[in-house]
């Protein structure tokens, strides 16, 4: 059944401590979009989309995201400027004030689920100050049947409330704005910032701690999808490298775009029930699945309109070049059934290298897959964190660590070991500069990357000649169908060729000392995968 449908049930709050609220539970995508449009909190696109914008933060804030220091978490969780600890009795009196905030008020409340494999479900109620918050969670959680409402009980809790401002010297928090995780209470706090990504990556946060500490699953920032012959790919990669756009494959069926359990019986699943995309530049012919799966029940943040009209200027980056859209996975012609993968085959490590050194494709060795993988290189694309301007090389071990409560080399060998049994070939791809680094040289053609990685998942790779990069020291294949050879090799692509190969040493040193906090924990197949520097 159709749960974008009236639900007229009603239920209570006061077990969260929110008190005499007016509540409007499990509305419909429809009634969400109207009751926006008529706050006058939204404008409806040309398209049909809903296009809100999210206020001050139009990106997460890193700084501001903590974690409950607590039985469960004291010994777990590596903390640092990633995993920020919190106090509990400071989360308990700030979440009573929070609760008593939203007491005596309209709120949309949402019973939903993560984790499409029932084996590994988990119901998530969410509690929202706003509908077009409530909108995002319907599309981007899973949505459960009407039949199961009645008996649902949640695990986790989201409350957000974006009107909510902190008292930083009584609070505890840094800003006025927060993310708060408590495993103890299961429940994710966050106030004073409108931007929805905060919900989603609480709740994948929540995952990455349960999921290897309980239930023997690898969480993944990744998306995936499979082939016709039932071989699943896996896409590794932070924002901005394009791992929403090379998974939404027409000859593929698309699992997800961003987070993924790989279970011990070798499947792979979606966490999600929607994808949340950029939509920076933005145009049909490059990216047609996005770019049509913007219509009705869509939510377009901090987009702006062409002159005049409601038709989105979609290169319009004069409020964030972090624009966005989430909409329900069911916009996708193309996708898996019950979002759930076999058989992975071949796994791409995407990254925006901004210093147009790496190799647009190279095939690693399973220690420069896990090396690779715990240094998770790319560069931080202007607008999707706060306070990040201009592009800036970048390291985010496991491609995810602002959302990894563990050590990221606890995830790095439970992925090593799956490599291995499952027999996975891995593929660094950089969709980042060519022919010089940013400012000089040029991005590298989305249709390039798109035929390296169709050869690799084609088997097209397989038996041509392979030449290993000098410093890095991974295998480049010499030639690709579909893609000018002269761009496989960078080096070739740039002007003065010792200038790139001394750029590439200057490289490879960042890499090594950003490693050097991983070498004790580090095994000896997984340090021979390093770059050399001398």
């Amino acid at each position: 059944m159709d749960t974008n449908t009236l639900f007229s049930q009603s239920i209570s709050l006061k077990e969260l401590g929110i008190e005499n609220a007016t509540v409007r539970y499990q509305l419909s995508a429809d009634e969400l979009h109207a009751i926006t449009l008529q706050s006058g909190q939204g404008v409806e696109s040309s398209t049909g989309a809903l296009a809100i914008n999210t206020g001050e933060f139009t990106g997460r804030s890193p700084q501001d995201r903590f974690i409950v220091k607590d039985s469960i978490t004291e010994n777990q969780v590596w903390w640092g400027n990633v995993n920020i600890p919190f106090e509990s009795e400071a989360f308990e009196k700030l979440y009573n004030k929070v609760t008593q905030f939203l007491s005596n008020k309209e709120v949309f409340v949402r019973d939903s689920y993560v984790c499409s494999d029932k084996n590994y479900r988990l119901n998530v109620r969410v509690v929202t100050e706003t509908a077009w918050s409530n909108l995002f969670c319907y599309n981007m959680f899973l949505r459960p049947e009407v039949s199961e409402l009645a008996n649902f009980t949640p695990e986790w809790t989201v409350i957000c409330a974006p009107s909510f401002m902190a008292i930083p010297e009584i609070d505890g928090t840094r800003q006025p704005n927060f993310a708060i995780l408590d495993f103890t209470k299961k429940v994710a706090l966050i106030g004073g910032t409108g931007y929805t990504g905060e919900m989603k990556k609480g709740i994948f946060s929540a995952l990455n701690f349960i999921l290897p500490v309980f239930e023997n699953t690898l969480p993944m920032h990744c998306s995936a999808n499979v082939g016709e012959s039932g071989d699943t790919a896996i896409f590794f990669g932070l924002s901005g490298t394009g791992k929403t756009t090379l998974s939404a494959d027409p000859d593929r069926k698309l699992i997800g775009d961003d987070e993924h359990g790989w279970t011990s019986e070798n499947t792979v699943f979606n966490f999600e029930g929607g994808c949340y995309a950029k939509v920076i530049n933005l145009s049909e012919e490059n990216e047609p699945d996005i770019f049509r799966a913007i219509k009705k029940g869509a939510l377009l943040e901090n987009v702006v309109f062409k002159a005049g009209t409601n038709e989105v200027d979609f290169d319009d980056v004069s409020i964030t070049q972090n624009t966005r859209v989430s909409y329900p996975i069911s916009h996708i012609d193309n996708i898996q059934p019950g979002s759930i993968g076999h058989n992975p085959k071949n796994i791409f490590f995407l990254t925006a290298d901004s210093f147009g050194i790496l190799p647009p494709i190279s095939k690693l060795t399973p220690g420069q897959a896990a090396y690779h993988f715990i240094s998770g290189y790319t560069a931080k694309v202007a607008g999707t964190e706060a306070g990040v301007t201009e592009p800036q090389p970048n390291f985010s071990a496991c491609f995810g660590a602002p959302f990894m409560p563990l050590h990221p080399t606890r995830y790095a060998e439970m992925l090593t070991k799956k490599m291995k049994d499952a027999d996975v070939k891995v593929w660094l791809i950089n969709t980042g500069w060519t022919g010089g680094a940013y400012g000089t040289g040029s991005r590298m053609k989305l249709k390039y990357t798109r035929a390296m990685i169709t050869a690799a998942l084609k088997g097209e790779l397989d038996n041509v000649a392979y030449e290993n990069h000098a410093v890095f020291g991974i295998a480049k294949p010499q030639s690709c169908p579909n893609v000018p050879s002269e761009i496989l090799n960078p080096r070739n692509t740039w002007e003065d060729p010792e200038l790139y190969d001394k750029k590439a040493i200057e490289l490879a040193q960042k890499f090594k000392a950003n490693f050097a906090k991983f070498e004790e924990f580090a095994n000896a197949e997984i340090l021979a995968g390093a770059p050399i520097t001398e």
